[in-house]
């Protein structure tokens, strides 16, 4: 009787093992081939999966060494701030894909496509962070109906028509906040700093009022 237990035991433990064993393997890499031939076959292209690492090396590899060359006024910031995203985009063009891990991140930068996956609600959700729900509620954590119910809402607001009558006075606030920065500037012909934050402050609010008023 216990030889008998002792092998219903060890053939759980095994079938257990190989479960766990066969869900890891298909964590690692059979999932993430799966569904890079996928991507390739809706047109996107990317680096080949590397099992776990994927991109991540290569990507903080990338910006440490960015960060170590010096950046002009003139420089475009793309591949400062995300130079693997850049070289990217360089070498497969604006549908890509990069792996974060064994998890694919797709690239669109058409704006057909983009307008696209906007529209479709209820295909492509948003990602969940619980932890990050309290601070970011409203339009940008709403899903499916709940989310076309707010847009709708808003939407008004942000008509081009509308946009077209604030034009005025975002070129006048813009005017006036350049002027104070060169006054500023100008004291002293010296670099210096400038905190730039209360003017955009009262540029945004001065546009926002604007936008009531012609409602």
């Amino acid at each position: 009787m216990s030889v008998t237990i002792t092998s219903v035991m060890a053939s759980i433990v095994c079938v257990a093992a190989l479960r766990w064993a066969w869900g890891l393997l298909n964590w690692v890499w059979f999932r993430p081939k799966r569904v890079e031939r996928c991507l390739r076959q809706q047109g996107f292209a990317g680096k080949p999966y590397r099992v776990l690492v994927g991109d991540w090396k290569e990507s903080s590899d990338m910006l440490q060494e960015a960060r170590t060359k010096p950046i002009g006024l003139s420089d475009a910031i793309l591949p400062r701030v995300m130079p693997f995203l850049h070289q990217l985009v360089k070498d497969y063009g604006k549908n890509s894909f990069m792996w974060i891990g064994p998890k694919p991140r797709v690239n669109i930068m058409n704006p057909d496509q983009i307008r696209d996956i906007f529209m479709k609600i209820n295909e492509y959700q948003k990602p969940t962070h619980p932890q990050l729900k309290p601070l970011a509620c409203g339009l940008a954590s709403h899903e499916g109906e709940k989310w076309a119910k707010h847009r709708k809402i808003i939407n008004p607001a942000f008509h081009q028509e509308k946009l077209k009558l604030m034009i005025p006075a975002l070129y006048e606030s813009c005017s006036e906040m350049i002027n104070k920065w060169e006054k500023v500037v100008s004291v002293d012909e010296r670099p210096c700093e400038l905190d730039v934050w209360p003017y955009l402050q009262s540029f945004i609010m001065r546009c926002y009022f604007s936008n009531i008023i012609w409602k």
